[in-house]
């Protein structure tokens, strides 16, 4: 039997990103159990810091789930989950700051979160393209072949792109939420130590998610190469 080797390269992306996951809900509900010394919650914390930079015309809303907390700049809202809405812990009022973070780069006009929402409606189209056109390349033998794969893999490209450009924005949000909490006294410094790890954590998820997208994008190279040398 014929064995695709290079399909490793996707087992050894998910792991990464299970791991990734495994350990920011473990981080996360450790440091749940750590209650914020000023009483605050995720979702007063957020508004303290929204208030305090002047920002006036975004909501602090709650969602359900656990950890599906974000940022949406078309509504204008923060979106804080079960486990931070209403949470006291110095878990969750990190997790708040860190949304209030990307409302701060918009704010500010911070150029790799500009950039990422441009990447985004072309990352999603081409996430969506690539294995069509590189499976339709593969299967016909004619001049438009190589060009197909070609294709494919540039819109796959973007998509590695998108993940790539993702993390100097979530690292810059979660400095800033940092920052703030410090500013405002919303927590004391070892609490920041206990938070700064949550993020930490939270981070990795991201930076797993762009290393099993590159690991996807050389499978792609690598199923691709000998017909688009032919």
């Amino acid at each position: 039997m014929y064995f695709d080797y290079t399909y490793l390269l996707v087992v050894i992306g998910a792991i990464i990103c299970m791991i990734a996951s495994a350990r920011v809900n473990s981080t996360f509900n450790k440091y749940s159990k750590y209650q914020s010394m000023s009483g605050m919650t995720g979702a007063q914390a957020a508004q303290a810091i929204l208030q305090n930079a002047g920002i006036y015309d975004v909501e602090v809303r709650h969602v359900s789930g656990n950890l599906t907390d974000h940022y949406n700049p078309k509504t204008k809202t923060v979106n804080l989950s079960d486990s931070v809405y209403n949470s006291r812990s110095v878990a969750a009022v990190g997790v708040a700051a860190h949304e209030c973070g990307h409302v701060l780069q918009h704010a500010n006009g911070y150029f790799p979160i500009t950039l990422r929402s441009t990447l985004v409606p072309v990352a999603n189209f081409g996430s969506t393209l690539a294995w069509p056109l590189i499976l339709i390349g593969l299967l016909f033998q004619n001049n438009m072949s190589v060009l197909l794969i070609d294709l494919g893999i540039a819109f796959f490209s973007f998509a590695v792109l998108f993940h790539l450009v993702t993390l100097p924005v979530e690292f810059n949000a979660s400095s800033r939420a940092l920052k703030q909490l410090e500013v405002q006294r919303i927590l004391q410094p070892q609490e920041l130590v206990y938070t700064r790890r949550v993020l930490k954590s939270a981070a990795f998820t991201y930076v797993a998610s762009a290393a099993s997208a590159i690991l996807q994008l050389l499978r792609i190279i690598l199923l691709t190469g000998g017909r688009r040398r032919d």
